[in-house]
């Protein structure tokens, strides 16, 4: 790794400006005290002019090498958004060279490829983390402050659901059936709802799947269900779709004691799609990551919060920004990364039981030995 002057900003370089680059990481690494965006990586000529307009002064490469060959490093740290398959082989690159490493989830397609960069990150001595950024969703951390303070009881079951209803096919690599492209749901918003439930409810004992392929044309999974025994007893009903007409409740916890019911996503997301930017306040009504009254989650028990049942509980603000400054932090300071390869790895062990059972129609045990 790079020698970090005191004081001086960490150095980004950004792999990847589609999507993930362009909408989560670049705005937020320059929203992050002590980070600059100092190289976005794409071949693409519009997304080039792209970041330029968005970043002035960004330096542009074709090659993501760049980053991390010559006579030294020219980032601090590497952060890699480009498509699936090529997480694991930048990785795997930057690592042996040194360079600390950000990776878009999933960080890779098999829980092995995840512990063998684990284990080439503790080898090198050099920090890897993945973007889990749904972990600071406003009701994840709402819900996960319930939890802790005990007002749900004994969670007995978790229904966690992110659903879109997107009838026609975007077309591009995250819905191609080819297995080395790691596309379908599965793997995209299964990484975060699977996420999710391990770090609320610890690791998963049995899993079973059901994966579909709904829409006319589709080649991989858009209509995925995952039950989750974690454990601890829990009961984890994972739902990630494109095709879902009439939309559930993002999140419904049923303890001992009262059940939890939120409707309608972190609102973070949006706001970085529409431009604005953490601390900026700019065309908001709401501070960032904040929700109005009218939509946040309701506590109680005996009644449905459609009707009017239960207490409102008020949403935590969401704080994707506390992502990134904890790995500042970690890379000055030597801390823990805010979220680990072996984390992804438990998470991708999930994903790859889940592919099995709907495939073979079985429920996949996670305990050694287990069947």
């Amino acid at each position: 790794m790079n020698a970090i002057a005191p004081g001086s900003p960490l150095r980004v370089g950004l792999v990847g400006y589609g999507l993930a680059g362009s909408v989560f990481h670049a705005p937020l690494v320059t929203a992050t005290p002590g980070l600059v965006l100092d190289t976005v990586v794409t071949s693409d000529p519009g997304r080039q002019a792209q970041a330029r307009e968005a970043h002035p002064g960004v330096r542009i490469a074709a090659d993501a090498a760049e980053l991390w060959e010559g006579p030294g490093p020219r980032v601090d740290l590497v952060v890699i958004a480009s498509p699936n398959k090529t997480h694991v082989p930048l990785a795997t690159a930057a690592l042996t060279a040194g360079v600390p490493v950000v990776v878009d989830k999933p960080l890779a397609a098999t829980a092995a490829e995840a512990d063998a960069l684990a284990d080439l990150s503790e080898r090198t001595g050099t920090f890897l983390s993945v973007f889990q950024n749904r972990r600071w969703d406003n009701d994840f951390l709402t819900l996960r402050r319930l939890i802790a303070d005990g007002e749900l009881g004994e969670i007995q079951r978790f229904e966690s659901r992110f659903e879109r209803w997107r009838p026609q096919l975007k077309g591009g690599w995250r819905e191609s059936g080819a297995p080395e492209e790691i596309g379908g749901l599965l793997y995209d918003l299964g990484s975060h709802v699977v996420d999710q439930a391990l770090v609320l409810f610890g690791p998963a004992v049995r899993v079973y799947a059901e994966a579909d392929v709904r829409r006319p044309g589709a080649e991989t999974d858009d209509d995925t269900f995952i039950a989750l025994t974690h454990a601890s007893g829990v009961r984890s009903h994972l739902y990630v779709s494109a095709t879902t007409a009439q939309l559930g409740p993002r999140f419904r916890a049923l303890g001992s004691r009262a059940g939890y019911v939120k409707y309608g996503l972190d609102p973070q997301e949006a706001a970085l799609r529409d431009g604005l930017r953490p601390g900026s306040g700019a065309g908001s009504d709401q501070p960032w990551g904040e929700e109005p009254e009218h939509l946040w989650g309701r506590i109680g028990s005996g009644e449905s919060p459609l009707t009017g049942g239960g207490t409102p509980v008020p949403t935590l603000a969401g704080d994707y920004p506390a992502y990134y400054a904890a790995v500042a932090a970690a890379l000055r300071d030597g801390g823990p990364a805010p979220v680990g390869a072996r984390e992804a790895a438990r998470c991708l062990a999930v994903l790859e039981a889940a592919r099995i059972s709907s495939r073979d129609g079985v429920s996949v045990d996670l305990r050694p030995g287990g069947a």
